[in-house]
């Protein structure tokens, strides 16, 4: 099974890959493994729909791993705004510069493990793609392929380590990238979360799960429990067409971003801290947000009063608000402001 797997989702891949910026076509040399580690990072937990235009960006913005290194670190946050899940950024640009001083990328899975940020799934990814190395690349598009493929009955999380141990029975040891992408893009447009196209698939005639009739059903996944809610308050305190931001803690939630002032709701769920300025304060809505372990909803107070702003912090021109680079939770209260 193994070579007969391999092979025909490679022929497969070599006839629909999805073009995707950071790729090189099937069979190609390798992509550039600045554009492969880029990628990687933001595709972690995000569609490459929304990727696509924060990648065109950065490559733009940032043509090779050297001048990301030399980038502050505050104007690649910004850069990254919306895209969530900061600590990526900021691990890219403690990552970029560790590559930097080596004078270029590590080109094994091991190495590429120690950079920050980077896991086992996303060291093996780009250990594969930008070089060749024989890997086992596992995200949640191929865990649902090989979990159908060979019928594992047992539920995620705990089937992680059979599903590994089947991916790597199937993985050649030539067109490694190839295979990996192959794997993602079979999960990402045949065998999808919502349905299995098993008529268009090229591994139907091998799988186990289609022949027991209802591959949809797996992988099998444990009850999520439902989500903590969260309240908190964001400030707009406006002056003159600007209006007053500061920039959030280096660790934590959004560490290191823009942001309004707000009451504390990200370190604690009773939001007991004052508002930074007294006097007079009016409601300006609700903007509603979800985070990974919790959703929040973030009433907007709006200054009335006369009183100066104290401490560090900015005026920003509110027509030039999306320059800021607002985490998006931000950036929605923003917009309801200014509705």
């Amino acid at each position: 099974m193994t070579a007969t797997v391999s092979q025909e989702l490679l022929d497969w891949y070599s006839a629909h890959a999805r073009a995707l910026p950071w790729r090189a076509p099937p069979g190609a040399p390798a992509p550039d493994p600045y554009r492969v580690w880029l990628s990687e990072v933001m595709l972690q937990q995000t569609t490459t729909s929304a990727v696509a235009p924060y990648f065109a960006k950065f490559v733009e913005t940032w043509p090779n791993v050297h001048a990301l290194a030399a980038a502050p670190e505050e104007e690649v946050m910004a850069a990254w705004a919306g895209l969530g899940y900061y600590s990526r950024a900021r691990n890219l640009v403690k990552a970029a510069r560790a590559i930097a001083t080596m004078g270029d990328f590590p080109r094994t899975e091991g190495e590429l493990r120690k950079l920050p940020g980077l896991g086992a799934y996303t060291a093996a990814a780009i250990a594969a793609i930008a070089f060749g190395e024989r890997a086992v690349v596992v995200d949640a598009n191929v865990e649902r392929v090989v979990a159908r493929l060979f019928a594992i009955e047992e539920p995620l999380p705990g089937s992680r380590g059979l599903i590994r141990e089947k991916a790597d029975s199937i993985t050649p040891d030539e067109s490694a990238g190839d295979f990996a992408q192959a794997m993602m893009d079979l999960g990402a447009t045949i065998c999808t979360a919502r349905d299995a196209k098993c008529l268009l698939c090229p591994l139907s005639a091998s799988c186990a799960g289609r022949a027991t009739g209802d591959p949809v059903r797996l992988p099998k996944k444990v009850a999520k429990k439902a989500k903590a809610k969260r309240t908190g308050t964001a400030f707009w305190i406006e002056r003159d067409g600007r209006v007053w931001l500061v920039k959030r803690p280096g660790k934590g939630m959004l560490g290191g971003m823009r942001a309004l002032p707000d009451d504390g709701w990200s370190a604690k769920q009773d939001g007991d801290e004052e508002a930074p300025l007294t006097g007079a304060w009016r409601a300006g809505g609700v903007v509603r947000h979800s985070f990974t372990h919790f959703d929040l909803e973030l009433g907007v107070a709006i200054y009335a009063g006369e009183t100066e702003p104290q401490g560090a912090g900015e005026w920003w021109d509110v027509a030039d608000i999306e320059a800021a680079g607002l985490p998006t939770l931000f950036a929605k209260a923003a917009q309801l402001v200014q509705a």
